[in-house]
């Protein structure tokens, strides 16, 4: 299941490529559009610029706006950044310990080819994409 916090972070994504004036968006601008409060987005916002997805500036004028044009933003990095990698079972996860059934397991390759398609879904469509309506 896709969290609040990633769905939100897709909303706050999408409001700043809509923005048209190239400039910073005030956080108080962003929650009222998306109705989300300005706590939970600063939560959501500083995850954002960690991952060097937005870019924040304190102050008068400040706000936030993306560090790349929108067709250059994944889906699916935007997911993963709020989520942590995308994986069905525990034994797919990047950092799992090697599973000592590995050998033997029938339902692995179930498992891996639904965490591919997963991701390829995600991986392939671009903020771009979302809001053209081209997915």
């Amino acid at each position: 299941m896709i969290s609040t916090k990633a769905r939100y972070a897709l909303r706050v994504m999408i409001d700043l490529a809509q923005q048209e004036d190239g400039g910073y968006i005030p956080l108080k601008d962003i929650s009222a559009r998306q109705e989300i409060s300005e706590k939970y987005l600063e939560i959501i916002l500083r995850l954002l610029v960690k991952g060097k997805l937005v870019r924040g500036l304190r102050g008068k004028g400040g706000g936030y706006l993306l560090t790349r044009r929108p067709s250059e933003y994944s889906i699916g990095e935007i997911i993963e950044l709020t989520e942590g990698p995308i994986a069905c079972v525990a034994c797919r996860l990047p950092d799992a310990e090697r599973c000592p059934r590995k050998e033997s397991c029938i339902t692995l390759p179930l498992w891996e080819k639904y965490d591919a398609l997963v991701h390829d879904f995600f991986f392939q469509i671009s903020l771009e994409d979302l809001i053209n309506g081209n997915i």
